[in-house]
């Protein structure tokens, strides 16, 4: 059962898996791979270990080190060299889908699978029954070889991602926690779900993490649904501005904006839907700035092959938007130009900034479809500049890049069902980026590059 409980705070077990360490190929074997002669793949490490059942999800950095989520745990990467990065330690802790981020030194994991409990021990067990568990666990890593689980918080409909909004005081961080798909078959996620969850975390102890507030966000009921979108029952994802006090949520059917002036009590300022080319709201990016912001569509959940001409160019994309007088103003669609595979997932999906001044451009990734590095600067007329591919997989199976997301010079990705990849950009409107140095990076906490 999804059943919202205070913090557990009994001793929580861990499976540790270390010695798990290796050095990746400085020149991976892509036989076959497309991509820019601007990318340059730099190294791939395998998944091993009990993770190598799981898929890579998303990935946050702190320091020299990435941390990548992955349905059956976590790992912990050194990444002090880009072109040979090193595993330092794994964890198996199942609960789909582990969205991952990083902060002060504790680490935050994401359950959205109803298990028979809290702990890196349990089993899938149906939300249909009240004692069954999902939230956010929390974890210490500061001895990067030896994480510890210290915490976890439930919440009504689980946690599928969560977003990072730091206290001024940087005495607590708040987590914006986003979930879907309640039923009326759960006792504790129950329709509508027109709210997310707000957990405050106090850094000093994180055993007193807690649900501190359930902003409703759809008083109305959010997009009722139409044929080919989905109607609005939650929140998907959701990517924070702190610098300018603003969050873009994606909810499945809305596209929304919020004031986040107050962390513990988020207000919506403008909200857009798009019943024409969205199915569903996944994810979001602002610009350098924060006077843009790019909406992913997941068409066909992740797994369908939308990259092909009989979907087109408007559908399974990427919608920019302007943001004039706090006010969403659509621009243009942007869509990788190559076509897949029928058998090839593919749709738009997560990834980051390059701090270029003066410039918009982002690195995404698109399953199947690799990743792209895309400029627009120009809001109406977004354009590729790079672009990593490799062939369709074959017999035809679920796979590609999870997440893509730039940090300190590097492209990182996850390719959702083999390893964790590192690339190089080297382009002249990119190599400037390299200049800007972060201590951490949390995608979904977007950092101001400048003001």
């Amino acid at each position: 059962m999804r059943r919202p409980r205070t913090l557990v705070r009994l001793a929580l077990t861990v499976a540790l898996l270390t010695g798990l360490a290796g050095t990746a190929s400085a020149d991976p074997p892509d036989t076959g791979a497309s991509k820019s002669d601007n990318i340059t793949h730099l190294a791939s490490v395998p998944m091993t270990g009990a993770l190598t059942g799981g898929l890579n999800t998303d990935i946050a950095f702190a320091g020299k080190k990435a941390y990548v989520g992955n349905f059956a745990g976590f790992a912990i990467y050194d990444v002090g060299d880009p072109a040979n990065p090193r595993m330092i330690s794994q964890v198996a802790c199942p609960g789909s889908q582990n969205d991952i981020s990083v902060y002060g030194g504790l680490l935050f994991l994401s359950t959205d699978q109803s298990r028979s409990n809290n702990s890196c021990q349990s089993v899938p067990q149906s939300p249909t029954i009240k004692e069954s568990w999902e939230g956010i666990k929390i974890f210490d890593v500061r001895d990067p070889a030896n994480p510890r689980y210290v915490a976890a918080v439930e919440t009504k409909c689980g946690s599928h991602t969560h977003t990072l909004i730091p206290e001024p005081s940087n005495r607590s961080v708040y987590i914006y926690n986003s979930s879907f798909f309640p039923n009326a078959t759960y006792p504790d996620c129950q329709p509508p779900n027109d709210r997310i969850d707000i957990i405050k975390v106090p850094l000093r102890d994180p055993a007193k993490a807690a649900v501190v507030a359930s902003p409703v966000l759809f008083p109305d009921g959010g997009f009722p649904g139409s044929e080919t979108g989905d109607a609005t029952s939650g929140c998907h994802d959701i990517t924070a501005f702190p610098a300018r006090r603003i969050a873009a949520a994606a909810c499945m059917g809305d596209g929304v904006l919020l004031d986040i002036s107050r962390p513990a009590a988020p207000r919506v300022i403008d909200r857009v839907q798009d019943a024409e080319n969205f199915s569903f709201w996944h994810g979001a990016t602002f610009n350098g700035d924060g006077t843009k912001v790019v909406f992913m569509d997941e068409l066909g959940g992740g797994g369908g092959a939308e990259c092909n001409e009989a979907v087109g160019p408007d559908k399974g994309a990427t919608a920019v938007f302007d943001i004039l007088h706090r006010k969403l103003k659509f621009r243009s669609y942007y869509k990788i130009p190559r076509h897949q595979a029928e058998g090839e997932n593919c749709v738009s999906h997560n990834g980051s900034l390059i701090p270029v001044r003066g410039r918009d451009i982002m690195v995404q990734a698109w399953y199947q479809g690799g990743f792209s590095v895309w400029d627009f600067t120009d809001s109406a007329n977004p354009h590729e500049i790079g672009y990593f591919d490799r062939p369709p997989r074959r017999p035809a199976s679920f796979g590609g890049y999870w997440s893509a997301y730039y940090y300190n010079g590097t492209i990182y990705g996850t390719e959702s069902v083999t390893a964790f990849d590192t690339f190089k950009i080297s382009d002249a409107r990119t190599d400037s980026a390299g200049r800007v140095k972060l201590s951490e990076l949390n995608v979904q906490t977007q950092p101001a590059f400048w003001g």
